[in-house]
């Protein structure tokens, strides 16, 4: 999941993405309403949280420009005011939550993964694919009933790869769903990454490398076992 944190004050900006990368979820920060909408411009992102009161176009205005464009993503408000008249003209706005500060980390987490919950696509809120279960709630990840432990970053690159079902995604968009935007687009994360997610899932590799064009989830009912070039964990890169 990714998420893009509109909010002035960069003290609980940071604070707030570094929570929320303790959670395996991907966020960038946005001081003001024209960065807030450069990104959106040039980023996929899963959810937006938004101060509404923030330089330049404000939080309202930003909220307004994500709902014209169709794009779908959930937004969830912050404010310093409590009333329920705010909070019903944001939602007017087209807010689909709100949370008053100050709050709880974990609170906001909880409504994020409920929003992405609640998406179009309507993912269910367990996955399970190809003998894997993934609670994205939880961050538990079960390989045919046996619990299998991964870090905040394998568990992120899992979660895209199992959310598309069997297709196959490309090493870039892996970087741009499962990292943020100070990652390094010539880094080599991405295969150490899925190579190590490999070696954690166990044999038989499930992990298909598609040479050239990126990495899927294997959903035949029997995995190629170790040797085969598009399977191994030591594959090349896509």
């Amino acid at each position: 999941m990714r998420v893009l944190i509109v909010e002035d004050e960069p003290y609980l900006a940071e604070a707030v993405r570094d929570g929320l990368r303790l959670e395996a979820i991907a966020a960038d920060i946005a001081g003001d309403g024209d960065s807030a909408l450069e990104l959106l411009s040039v980023h996929s992102y899963d959810l937006a949280v938004l101060d509404r009161d923030i330089p330049g176009p404000s939080g309202d205005e930003v909220a307004r420009r994500i709902v014209a464009s169709g794009s779908g993503i959930p937004i969830l408000m912050l404010t310093a005011a409590d009333r329920i008249d705010d909070k019903a003209s944001g939602f007017e706005i087209g807010a689909d939550d709100y949370l008053t500060k100050p709050f709880e980390l974990r609170e906001l987490v909880l409504r994020l993964r409920a929003l992405d919950r609640r998406r179009a696509y309507a993912r269910p809120p367990v996955r399970e694919i190809a003998g894997l279960r993934l609670d994205p709630f939880r961050r538990e990840v079960f390989r045919d009933g046996r619990y299998v432990a991964l870090t905040r970053k394998q568990f992120a690159v899992l979660e895209v790869l199992v959310g598309a079902e069997g297709g196959v995604v490309s090493a870039e968009e892996l970087l741009e769903r499962a990292w943020d935007e100070n990652a390094d687009p010539l880094t080599n994360a991405v295969r150490i990454t899925v190579s190590a997610l490999r070696k954690r899932l166990g044999e038989p590799w499930i992990i298909v490398t598609v040479p050239g064009v990126g990495y899927r989830i294997d959903t035949a009912a029997d995995a190629i076992v170790p040797g085969g070039d598009t399977t191994h964990p030591d594959s090349g890169d896509a």
